[in-house]
């Protein structure tokens, strides 16, 4: 029987319409909404540190609803051929959808801020709510995991690499297939963006705070918006924790953004927040570091969420107490780390700073006298130039003896390493909170021991080849433990002078405005190793016979032993710098390889001091009686067990 045409075009419309409402639509819908509960549920507390003043310490800017940088007309769009190519004032999230390389621009130089961008973000936010933006993620590569990632947009970064817009994120991570079973479950970890890392903690980790049992609080670093557990000074010192001082201390104030999901699925997704398919930049574009940044859809964790977390860092570092010394000495710090970082960042200051300081070693070089070297005899008078010729001399013609002599900070350097990772290690076994202020206390704690255990070890190399360089001057043989039971038998008086010298360095330190006092006793107390082993002084004695050596030679002493240990501690890094450029060897290997390096150098910073030390005493000691100029002029020398006739006055050798 035929059914009349309208009957079966009716007929087929339904099934049409009940097969796509099946198909899709309604569990679509139904995801969606378990989407935005499980983001409601989870939504972040944000905790900006407050500003009291305009265009003063603090955070001026918020989480911004990016709607309002549309159909702005503030706002430009450029092309990808070159920064200044305009393509549309007031750019719609239409017009920039699917756009590759295109950058937004926004009122201002991102490298000379001011207060542009501060006045303009509070003009663009006049009336709008704070905004966070929610999405769901899973990985291909992790079946049967979920994320719930919420981010947020500020109109600028303020802090060591300036740039226009700022793309920031938390992710809350649950053992769960879907939205849905992720409502019945709480998460399993949770990873804070900060920089180029992030850091993770568990849910319920006590440096996780938690409002109403379900809402992570969140406390942005001031101009950065490294996102961070706690308030506190973060010191960070590579890329993953950003290379500075990232500053979440309060007062606060408090934030409940709104949440905004973003579908999960891609074309819901671009139907309802079209710029999500933007492949451009959010800000004006500079060079590297400087660009504005990517979007959320270009970022890692967007597609890949869990495999993201699996470079999460366990902790970050914190000053304790925040500023115990003084918030002087941490803004001295932090101004210098960001000072030095700006500079690092803008290749041709650092070029001209290096070039500058260049410029000033040619000039000292050519301002005094190389030759002769005269290794031997060791106690005269020498010029600036001849004391480094003399310690190279000396290091080379006897490099099997020196080098066995530097081996020693080689165990030394494994021992600081494994006392470090046990510091690091154990306190976290043992329940004891390492995360932010008791982090940066535990760094402060591995500092201090790899610190003395360094100097230890350095003032022992300094005493051995110090009585090394008096037997070879004698034309005594001389073995690295017989140097070395020499000087472990004057080990408490080089510890008590070492003690002294460290404890009062610290406490004149520790009140900022008498550190250049600190380095002036520094510079004067560096001859003690010498004076300890050299004459037989007790720890105060050495200190003392230091001090009266260096007495009207400070700055020849300083800059002698510290061009020293300049060239020491560069041979290492720019042997491995090598080594990356033209092998493909390991880094571990590099840095194994560098820190060698360093060690052995070690002795030559010895000999340059201990050379320093005969000059001085040459000095000290003939020079009311004689007027002479560099090399001629020698004291005799002593040691425990032996003496060495000095030769006469005027031999050159």
């Amino acid at each position: 029987m035929l059914h009349p045409p309208w009957k079966v075009l009716a007929g087929s419309t339904l099934l049409i319409l009940i097969s796509i409402a099946l198909a899709t639509p309604g569990g679509a819908r139904a995801d969606l909404a378990d989407q935005q509960a499980l983001a409601e549920r989870y939504a972040p507390v944000v905790r900006l540190v407050e500003q009291p003043q305009e265009c003063g310490p603090g955070e001026p800017y918020e989480p911004t609803n990016v709607d309002l940088l549309f159909d702005n007309p503030t706002v430009a769009l450029r092309g990808p051929w070159n920064a200044t190519d305009l393509v549309k004032i007031a750019p719609t999230a239409k017009d920039i959808a699917g756009l590759y390389g295109y950058a937004l621009d926004f009122p201002g130089n991102a490298l000379a801020p001011g207060c542009d961008y501060e006045h303009w973000a509070r003009r663009l936010t006049e009336g709008s709510k704070p905004t966070v933006y929610a999405h769901v993620a899973t990985d291909p590569d992790y079946p049967g995991q979920l994320s719930l990632q919420y981010w947020f947009f500020y109109p600028f970064n303020d802090w060591n690499n300036n740039h226009e817009g700022d793309w920031e994120m938390i992710q809350l991570d649950f053992d769960a297939g879907s939205a849905h079973e992720a409502l019945s479950k709480q998460p399993v970890e949770v990873g804070y963006s900060s920089h180029t890392g992030a850091e993770k903690a568990g849910w319920g980790d006590p440096k996780l705070e938690l409002v109403d049992g379900t809402h992570p609080v969140v406390y942005p670093g001031a101009g950065s918006h490294a996102n961070k557990f706690t308030a506190a000074l973060y010191l960070g010192s590579s890329g993953d924790e950003g290379v500075g001082c990232d500053d979440t201390r309060g007062p606060h104030v408090e934030l409940r953004p709104v949440v905004k999901t973003i579908p999960s699925d891609p074309t819901e997704a671009a139907q309802a927040f079209p710029w999500i398919t933007y492949e451009g930049y959010w800000g004006e574009q500079h060079k590297k570091l400087y660009n504005g940044p990517d979007g959320p859809n270009m970022k890692q964790q967007w597609a890949s969420p869990v495999q993201w977390a699996q470079d999460w860092r366990d902790r970050s570092y914190a000053v304790p107490a925040g500023g115990v010394v003084g918030t002087s000495a941490t803004s001295f710090f932090c101004g210098a780390v960001a000072a030095g970082s700006s500079a690092f960042f803008r290749p041709r200051l650092a070029l001209l700073v290096l070039g500058l300081l260049l410029a000033v070693l040619i000039f000292a070089a050519t301002r005094t006298t190389w030759r002769p070297a005269a290794p031997l005899r060791a106690a005269r008078r020498r010029s600036w130039g001849q004391t480094l010729s003399a310690a190279g001399h000396m290091y080379v013609e006897r490099a099997w003896l020196f080098l066995r002599l530097g081996f020693l900070f080689v165990p030394l350097g494994l021992l600081v390493c494994a006392l470090q990772a046990l510091i690091l290690g154990g306190f976290g076994l043992l329940g004891i909170d390492v995360t932010g202020e008791s982090a940066g206390a535990l760094v402060v704690l591995v500092v201090a021991v790899g610190t003395s255990l360094t100097l230890f070890g350095l003032t022992l190399v300094q005493a051995a080849t110090a009585y090394a360089l008096v037997e070879i001057d004698a034309g005594r043989p001389i073995r690295p433990m017989q140097a070395y039971r020499v000087a472990f038998r004057r080990i408490g008086s080089l510890l008590g002078g070492l003690a002294l010298a460290v404890g009062a360095s610290l406490m004149l330190d520790a009140t900022v405005v008498l550190s250049p006092v600190a380095i002036w006793l520094a510079v004067r107390w560096m001859l003690l190793a010498q004076a300890v082993v050299l004459e037989d002084r007790s720890a105060r004695g050495g200190l003392g016979r230091s001090y009266a050596l260096v007495r009207g030679r400070w700055f020849r002493v300083a800059s002698l032993v510290g061009v020293g240990a300049v060239l020491a501690l560069a041979a290492g890094p720019l042997l491995g710098a090598i080594l990356i450029f033209l092998t493909a060897a390991p880094l571990a290997l590099v840095n194994v390889v560098a820190g060698v390096v360093y060690a052995l150098a070690m002795p030559f910073v010895a000999l340059t001091t201990t050379y320093v030390y005969f000059d001085a005493r040459v000095r000290n000691e003939l020079e009311p009686e004689l007027e002479l100029g560099p090399l001629p002029a020698e004291v005799e020398l002593g040691t425990r067990g032996s003496r060495t006739a000095a030769c006469p006055a005027t031999e050159q050798g």
